[in-house]
Order: structure tokens, then sequence, then C-alpha cells
């Protein structure tokens, strides 16, 4: 059974009233792009009895069964007015048509609700270092039926990037990244079940030269999980980033204890989201 998704945002938009003070906007839509409910208030009014107030406004047409959420500063107010509905609340960068909408809106008003702030990157613990790793492609068929059906013990592939839900044909290649953790292997995977992975994005810091690999989790987090100063890995990395351009952004992260192919740990598969 498909979920009842509402896709919720609540936040300081770019208009003044006549006391020239910023208004709040929530705004509703379903994981389709329904728009279900909006409202305004005063700064004064942005508070937990007036979010609880509104959303039972709101579910006087429907009742979800899920609220997702991607900014991190309305995850515990959310989840606060939600529990007194008994629904479950989903901190995820996945929510591609409220940011559609929004991004609509604020185009016309000069403004981004969308973007977000980002602390640096994070250095990965120490105690997580694979051996070793490498950029791979596989054919987008082979890739999702192996490791939907292959006995490994994490596996994330959201449904909403299933190629067939992006349109992609069965023939195109998927670049990903192999990690070989050795005797960390499984410490490692039990760390990104943590962190959410989001998207794995090459930066240059010598385009050619040098530079490393970003994980994005979570929210609104990064992880450095590698450097390189090998013009070789460079030039590797660079093809990396293209070859997402051919498959709409998706890739893959895999990680197991060595080279094998007899035991794998975690697989994720993987796309950018704006933020």
């Amino acid at each position: 059974m498909t979920l009842k998704t509402w896709q919720v945002d609540f936040y300081k938009t770019s208009f003044l009233n006549e006391e020239h003070q910023f208004q709040w906007q929530l705004f509703i839509c379903n994981a389709q792009g329904k728009i279900i409910y909006q409202a305004i208030c005063e700064q004064k009014e942005a508070n937990l009895s007036w979010l609880f107030s509104k959303l039972e406004s709101a579910m006087e047409q429907e009742i979800p069964d899920l609220i997702q959420v991607f900014r991190p500063q309305l995850v515990n107010l959310l989840v606060a007015a939600a529990d007194k509905f008994g629904i479950k609340v989903e901190a995820t960068r996945r929510t591609p048509k409220l940011k559609e909408i929004l991004k609509k809106q604020g185009i016309n008003n000069n403004f981004n609700p969308v973007k977000l702030e980002q602390p640096p990157p994070q250095t990965l613990p120490e105690n997580l270092w694979g051996e070793r790793w490498q950029f791979v492609t596989l054919p987008v068929g082979g890739l999702i039926e192996f490791f939907s059906d292959c006995p490994i013990p994490i596996v994330d592939i959201p449904n909403l990037l299933l190629p067939i839900n992006l349109g992609l044909a069965s023939t195109v290649r998927i670049p990903g990244i192999i990690i070989y953790g050795g005797q960390t292997s499984m410490y490692l995977a039990r760390w990104l079940v943590d962190v959410k992975p989001v998207a794995l994005n090459y930066i240059s810091t010598q385009i050619g030269k040098s530079g490393g690999l970003v994980l994005e989790s979570d929210l609104v987090d990064r992880w450095i999980l590698a450097t390189f100063e090998d013009s070789d890995m460079a030039k590797a990395a660079q093809k990396y980033e293209l070859r997402k351009n051919d498959s709409q952004g998706l890739h893959f992260l895999v990680v197991q204890p060595d080279d094998s192919a007899m035991t794998y740990s975690g697989f994720w598969l993987l796309r950018h989201e704006e933020i």
C-alpha cells in the first residue's frame, strides 16, 4: 500500500507586513505536487500552537500517513505538532515537488526559500577508513536487479530514485564508487546508515591534479571520505562527474570487505538534491 505523504515547509519569507516585519509561510503539498494547504502568519505567531492549528485545518481535507520535511530548523517543531496527531515525520532532502513549487514562488519574489546554509565538511573518523576505493560504472538494469536480490545486510534503494521512475533506459551506465573496507567494512556501512547518505561528489582542489570525495548526508551535513593528489585519479573523478549528467545525477556507493565479489556490506543509490 502506498503511503499518503505530505511534504511540508514553514519558513520566514521575504514579505513584509505593514509594520515592516517579516511574515512566515506554511506550505503543504503531496508527493505528486498537489497543493494541500497554504497559510501566512506574522513572525510573533510563528510557534507550535499556530502550526498545530493549521495542520489540523489541513487535515480536514485528508490525513497523511507520513510528513516529510527538508528544513533542519523545522524538524523538531513539526515533530512536536505532528505527534499530537500520531503522524510520523521524516527529515529528508528528497522533497522534490515541494522544492520545485517553493523555488518557482521564490523566483517571482527574488527569493530562494530552498537554499540552506551548510556547515564545513567534516573529516571521516579514522577508525572507519577503508583500505582502498575505486570508481566504477555498471549498466542500470543489472545494477538494480543485482543489489535488490543480493543478500546484503544494508541496501538503500529509494523508490523515488528507481531508474524506471527517472525514465532511464536499461542501457545507461551508472557511475559509482566502491570502498573496500577490510575489517572495518561493516563499521563503515553502519556509520553510513546513521548519517543517511544523499550524494557523493568529486570536489577538485586543482583541476586535473588533485581533489577529494565529499559525501552529502542527512539534511545539510558533508563528510570528506577521501582526498588525493594524483592526475590519473583526478581525471577518473572528472569522468565520474560527467557520467552523472548521462544518468540524470543517479550514482551509487558500495561498501565491501574486499574485491572478491563474494560478500557486500552495503549499497546506496544516490542522487544530488538541491539545498
